[in-house]
């Protein structure tokens, strides 16, 4: 956008265009969305609280795809992803292929509460591997699993 300043010398100057930038609505405006990406990212990323086990495991390198999520709570609820709402073990592996699009090499992580039981985990292990999954993870807090390897 340009602006016209007259000059000042008769009726016959000659006007010079200003070639300045006005950014202050711009910079108004990525600051509102800062703003509001601060407060929405940590709720996209919250999911169903759970306490990992520790152990002294390496953290996996990341990946460019994010991985497929199963959660078992406690109490031995089931959750897909960020997902509130339970879920039901027979519609489990048709609801990962489907988001998966059918790619039976996508990496599905099992995430478990410490004290749910064992065979929730391990029958969790077997739909997937009914289901085709060949990629399947356990992870832990890697915090606590630092401790664990250091000896605190």
């Amino acid at each position: 956008m340009a602006m016209l300043i007259k000059g000042g010398k008769g009726r016959g100057s000659r006007r010079k265009p200003i070639a300045d930038i006005n950014v202050t609505p711009m910079v108004d405006v990525m600051l509102v969305l800062l703003v509001v990406f601060m407060i929405t990212a940590p709720m996209l990323a919250a999911g169903v609280n759970v306490s990992l086990p520790k152990v002294s495991a390496e953290q996996m390198p990341p990946e460019t795809e994010r991985p497929l999520v199963v959660t078992i709570d406690k109490d031995g609820g089931v959750y897909v992803n960020e997902r509130k709402e339970t879920i039901e073990l027979k519609e489990l592996a048709p609801l990962l292929k489907a988001l998966a699009e059918n790619n039976l090499e996508k990496r599905v992580f099992i995430r478990a509460d410490q004290e749910a039981s064992y065979g929730s985990v391990v029958t969790i292990l077997a739909l997937l591997q009914e289901a085709g999954f060949r990629n399947a993870g356990l992870p832990v807090d890697p915090a606590d699993a630092r401790r664990v390897r250091e000896g605190g």
